[in-house]
């Protein structure tokens, strides 16, 4: 069959709302698909490329940020301390495994979310599930709670405002290596972690000014002074995305590209081999995700790798396992066995995030940072049984000194959730548990290396 931008509508399609007015839906898409691109089809190119470097295990993959985005937390400041813990994340990173580090940021488009049921119910009463302020309001209450079309106008337009900003950030001087000190938000002053990482950029800045003294500055070299980040979100609306499609009229490729964001993924609750989200994301030409949880079987991720990279192309697609820290060593291998005897050319991403939700005695749904450790331990010892290269890893936090995630350096508990638990989907890491995370990264790649690790001393 060839494929279309609309080719999807004609097969099976899962995690759809029911938009009570059609031809308003209908006018609002045709309203977005006349509008500019977010990204550009050289943007995911460069991307797609940048991929290839790691399924070939020249780099490292850090994919994070919210776990939906939402029109109550839309201010600069969040974007930027947002971009402050992926710049962290990021030079710990680097300096420890000595690599490239390709950045992608749940930014810019992350605003849908997949849900267990349709509707929920409290005290007696059933209203549709909330799917993502790109659909429908937090609050229950049937207004809120009915999709309005008219929010797809708003999602483009956030993400246009946050896409703006973000290019500045990384382009005009607040990536600058020379202002690493900067990185570090407040609430995360006089934390271990935080210790490390000004002792670790106490070494950046004495190499910096070792450069300097040869005549390599942040003036003189680009790369010091300016950062690359990509932004991605789950393709789950398939008529904004289709919206969003454009030709190709300018590079040699000449496909269609989504041009909401230069990289999207099909969720485990989406991922059918004949659905109507992965006959969409088959005929785009974005480098691509492809969340796999504990019921996916080898022989089904074989058929879906054929049909969403059958050129094989190193880039085009990242394998997101989410197993859980219970299931991941035994999940995990064999995906790995049979994906490495396919032959397949792909990334494989650890997300120890949506497989480690839990909910707490008080009520809230959390997440236990030892779980998340304790998934991305496992992934990467599952890799080195089978001499693959564990590429990346994807999870959701936020700059902000939230309440989500149970543990970690900054010792949250049960009791203090309620403190500042912002959310309004999952729990996300803050500064200081994400930064934590990266450490704990950096030292599995120099264990890969035969390096010391940065946990048993200072940096």
């Amino acid at each position: 069959m060839t494929w279309q931008p609309n080719s999807w509508r004609s097969f099976p399609i899962q995690q759809v709302p029911e938009y009570p007015d059609l031809d308003r839906l209908n006018a609002v898409e045709k309203i977005i698909s006349g509008r500019p691109p977010l990204v550009f089809a050289g943007e995911a190119q460069s991307l797609r490329d940048r991929l290839g470097s790691v399924a070939r295990g020249e780099a490292f993959l850090l994919q994070g940020g919210d776990c939906a985005e939402s029109f109550a937390e839309f201010s600069a400041n969040n974007i930027r301390d947002s971009f402050k813990v992926m710049l962290q994340m990021a030079v710990v990173l680097t300096y420890g495994a000595s690599m490239p580090v390709i950045k992608i940021g749940r930014m810019a488009g992350q605003f849908a979310k997949p849900r267990s049921a349709p509707t929920e119910v409290i005290d007696g009463v059933e209203l549709p599930s909330y799917r993502g302020d790109m659909i429908n309001g937090p609050a229950f209450t049937e207004d809120e709670r009915i999709p309005d079309p008219r929010r797809l106008l708003r999602v483009y337009e956030q993400s246009a405002s946050t896409l703006n900003l973000l290019r500045a950030f990384a382009q005009g001087g607040l990536a600058d290596l020379t202002k690493v000190h900067s990185w570090v938000a407040d609430f995360l002053k006089d934390t271990p972690q935080t210790q490390r990482f000004e002792a670790l950029a106490e070494r950046i800045e004495e190499s910096l000014n070792f450069m300097k003294a040869c005549g390599v500055t942040s003036a003189t070299a680009r790369p010091l002074a300016e950062t690359e980040l990509y932004t991605s979100h789950e393709a789950l609306l398939l008529g904004f995305e289709e919206a969003m499609t454009r030709r190709d009229t300018i590079t040699d490729e000449q496909g269609w590209y989504d041009t909401s964001a230069h990289m999207l993924w099909i969720g485990d609750r989406t991922r059918q081999p004949d659905g109507a989200h992965v006959e969409y994301m088959r005929g785009i030409s974005n480098p691509i995700g492809l969340k796999c949880g504990p019921s996916l079987d080898p022989d089904e991720l074989l058929r879906l790798i054929d049909i969403l990279n059958p050129s094989n192309q190193a880039g085009r697609l990242t394998l997101i396992v989410r197993m859980g820290a219970e299931k991941v060593r035994s999940g995990l291998p064999p995906l790995l066995r049979a994906v490495k005897a396919h032959g397949a050319n792909v990334v494989w991403c650890c997300d120890p995030m949506h497989g480690n939700t839990i909910k707490a005695s008080s009520g809230y749904k959390t997440r236990r940072v030892d779980d998340v450790m304790a998934e991305v331990t496992g992934f990467f010892d599952a890799h080195d049984e089978f001499g693959t290269y564990p590429g990346g890893v994807h999870f959701e936090m936020t700059g902000q000194n939230v309440t989500e995630c149970v543990g970690g350096v900054v010792d949250v508990t049960e009791a203090n959730l309620g403190d500042r638990y912002h959310t309004h989907c999952d729990p996300r890491l803050n500064g200081a548990q994400a930064l934590e995370l990266a450490f704990l990264l950096a030292d599995l790649l120099k264990r890969r290396r035969g390096v010391p690790s940065y946990m048993s001393k200072a940096v």
